[in-house]
């Protein structure tokens, strides 16, 4: 069978979605993944044939319109869904040109794509093959979300006959069940795992100390949101709680950011760590609320402190923090005495580790990528 793939939308949607191309492929189909020419290369280093669709990057993409006018970033977290589900839709309609010439000419037998990867929708539509469709993180969608993107793409709709975005025939979901909101569009569960760059590894990197681990991260966003760059980590590494000689701390991000950050904190371990890797070895890790990287820590079984970038990242952390493996803070702008007394509570309170791996070990029960792959065989 022919997959054909089909993601974008920054590096953490790649990530979630190529577990299941590699399964695909391992099991003997043939795949291909279209995606913007800014994942091409993250697709094809991660060992998987990469088709670019379009030029449009996600920046862009979510910051402009489609005549290229820049957009205000909304405040409220109902404006910030609607800002960034039409910003996906922006992106789906920049790849489906390039996506429909891609499956006219290859022939797939099933689409498969993130559940924001709305040009795997249309396109599927368009030749009547079985769509699969997935979620990247913790189940987030709402109606907000869903109806911007809908609206945004109205012209690729109706070109098609369509007024909404059409239903998937197969929709997997990678959320932990005692996490996911009742609300929830009803689908099959799949186990999330890691689908991240790997380097050559440290002996540290894979190893507990002597000291609690404490890891700050922003994930692959620090590469391209500026304050998730150097600005994110300064208030963290100027906490008293981290600079006391109490914990290790490991800054995992970009090269470029860690090189900055070492010229004030030579002592900090810092740099491009693969946190599937890393995550075992952590007593605790901040970071921003990105999706992937909160499934990854979940996976492991670590406790989390949450800065949101975003308010609308908080959404789905809520169930976590109501579930008792995580605390999420209101802002990233939070005091440093409340940071420091929230990393203290999740460093010497064990039922937050207890609660943590309970999720990990419900993930670790849930349908592998291989046995989904048979599963979407016997669909197609």
């Amino acid at each position: 069978m022919r997959f054909l793939f089909v993601t974008g939308g920054g590096s953490a949607p790649v990530h979630a979605g190529i577990p299941l191309a590699w399964a695909a492929r391992s099991a003997g189909h043939e795949v291909l993944v279209a995606c913007p020419r800014e994942n091409a290369d993250l697709v094809a280093g991660l060992g998987l044939p990469a088709y670019t669709v379009t030029d449009l990057g996600m920046g862009d993409a979510i910051l402009k319109d489609r005549q290229g006018e820049w957009l205000p970033m909304p405040v409220g977290e109902e404006e910030q869904m609607d800002f960034a589900g039409r910003g996906f839709a922006r992106l789906s309609a920049a790849c489906l040109p390039g996506t429909l010439a891609l499956a006219e000419s290859w022939r797939p037998d099933v689409v498969v794509g993130g559940e924001y990867n709305h040009a795997a929708h249309l396109v599927a539509h368009r030749f009547g093959l079985p769509l699969v469709s997935h979620t990247w993180a913790i189940y987030d969608r709402t109606d907000v979300d869903w109806q911007g993107a809908t609206a945004e793409l109205e012209p690729e709709l109706s070109a098609l006959g369509l007024s909404a975005i059409p239903a998937p025939a197969v929709f997997l979901d990678i959320t932990p069940p005692s996490v996911r909101p009742g609300h929830a569009v009803p689908a099959e569960p799949m186990r999330w795992t890691p689908g991240n760059q790997q380097v050559p590894l440290e002996p540290w990197m894979c190893v507990r100390g002597d000291r609690p681990r404490v890891v700050v991260t922003s994930g692959s966003r620090s590469m391209f949101v500026p304050t998730l760059g150097v600005e994110f980590f300064r208030p963290l590494l100027e906490n008293p709680a981290l600079g006391g000689g109490d914990v290790e701390v490991v800054v995992a991000t970009s090269p470029a950011v860690a090189g900055q950050l070492r010229e004030t904190w030579p002592h900090v371990r810092a740099g491009y760590v693969p946190l599937d890797v890393l995550a075992p070895t952590a007593d605790l890790v901040v970071h921003h609320g990105g999706g992937v990287t909160v499934m990854t820590l979940l996976n492991s079984g670590v406790p989390q402190l949450v800065l949101p970038e975003i308010p609308a990242s908080a959404i789905p952390l809520r169930r976590v923090d109501e579930y008792g493996a995580s605390l999420t803070m209101a802002t990233v702008d939070e005091s440093p005495e409340a940071v420091a007394a929230a990393m203290s509570k999740l460093l010497t309170d064990p039922s937050y580790r207890e609660r943590a791996g309970e999720l990990a070990r419900e993930i670790a029960r849930m349908p592998a990528p291989a046995q989904v792959v048979e599963r979407l065989e016997s669909a197609a």
